[in-house]
């Protein structure tokens, strides 16, 4: 859910490793890596003590280049195609430890079929996957208010509404189907750019890559698989790029780790519960050596959780801090 930026766009490095590692250690048992990507955790983990890893991505281009390493750690390291909503069942038994990179990869905003990025022109996908309805599916079926809350709730667009208009006038003339005429469109919506001011249309990208992958309900429904798939004791690590899924993140581990039934101002008292998970320090980011390293990490947020023997359980959504707007309940034509 990361906002789609030019400093993802360098070769890939995996963010916060180094402070997972420490929090983690000893790292040993069996570990999922639930964002797989360039296989930078993965790595990490294995060379760490890891006695398996289990990495899943939705992405199948992902794997062919893994092939080249991943031999040498032999049947310590298992490959899935798949989403990590359904981790648990990937895993296929207990494990001592997840770890999710939330958003795009580097590599993917690196490939302009892919869409992702506005950089360089290409087709208007942005599937993480290769199935469903893609971004371009979305901005010339949906009607504008629809339009107009994607790019609102998922990408803080203060514009959204003048340019979600623009998008319906813009495709009544033309089906549009490339990053760069819909980049054009949302520019000129907005104030010309000054340097060092993101390009006008970050958050509208952003917003629409959310909604073609459904990225709060996986990540709502990942953080409850992770919860099932872990034996007591054993670790959750969340890195996220975004307020929006941070908040999500956060959220999840204060409802998680103190049982629930205190209430706040987004959500009534509940019925207290076991808490389901201990915290583990407070969240992390990237310190001046690693921002310097990887520009990708300057908004990374690392938080992370040990789980308790209490059963896990569906979580109360309505106290996550979700964005005001389902994309699962959109029709897409």
């Amino acid at each position: 859910m990361a906002a789609a930026d030019p400093s993802r766009s360098a070769p890939h490095i995996p963010v916060l490793l180094r402070p997972l590692l420490a929090a983690a250690a000893p790292v040993e048992g069996v570990w999922v890596d639930g964002t797989f990507g360039a296989g930078g955790y993965a790595k990490g983990l294995l060379d760490a003590g890891a006695a398996h890893v289990v990495g899943i991505d939705r992405d199948p281009t992902v794997f062919p280049p893994a092939r080249a390493w991943a031999g040498n750690y032999g049947e310590r390291l298992t490959l899935i195609e798949g989403t990590f909503s359904e981790l648990d069942q990937h895993a296929g038994g207990p494990v001592d430890g997840v770890v999710l990179d939330l958003g795009v990869s580097s590599m993917q905003l690196d490939q302009p079929e892919r869409g992702f990025s506005f950089q360089k022109d290409g087709p208007l996908d942005m599937r993480m996957g290769d199935e469903g309805a893609d971004a371009a599916d979305l901005v010339n079926s949906l009607p504008d208010g629809t339009l107009a809350d994607i790019l609102f709730h998922y990408g803080e667009e203060r514009a959204s509404r003048r340019i979600a208009r623009a998008i319906v006038a813009a495709r009544a003339d033309r089906r549009i189907e490339t990053t760069g005429r819909l980049a054009e469109i949302v520019a000129g919506c907005l104030p010309r750019q000054k340097p060092g001011q993101i390009h006008p249309a970050t958050r509208s990208f952003q917003a629409l890559r959310i909604a073609v992958n459904d990225e709060f309900g996986q990540l709502v429904d990942g953080l409850e698989a992770a919860e099932r798939a872990l034996r007591p004791g054993g670790v959750l690590a969340v890195v996220s790029f975004h307020s929006l899924e941070d908040r999500v993140v956060k959220r999840f581990f204060q409802e998680r780790t103190d049982g629930g039934g205190q209430g706040n101002r987004y959500a009534p008292v509940t019925e207290e519960v076991a808490p389901r998970f201990e915290r583990m320090g407070k969240a992390v980011g990237a310190d001046e050596e690693e921002m310097a390293r990887n520009p990708r990490a300057r908004s990374a947020m690392l938080r992370m959780g040990c789980r308790t023997d209490a059963p896990a359980g569906p979580v109360d959504r309505t106290r996550l801090g979700l964005p005001k707007f389902d994309i699962r309940e959109v029709s897409v034509r």
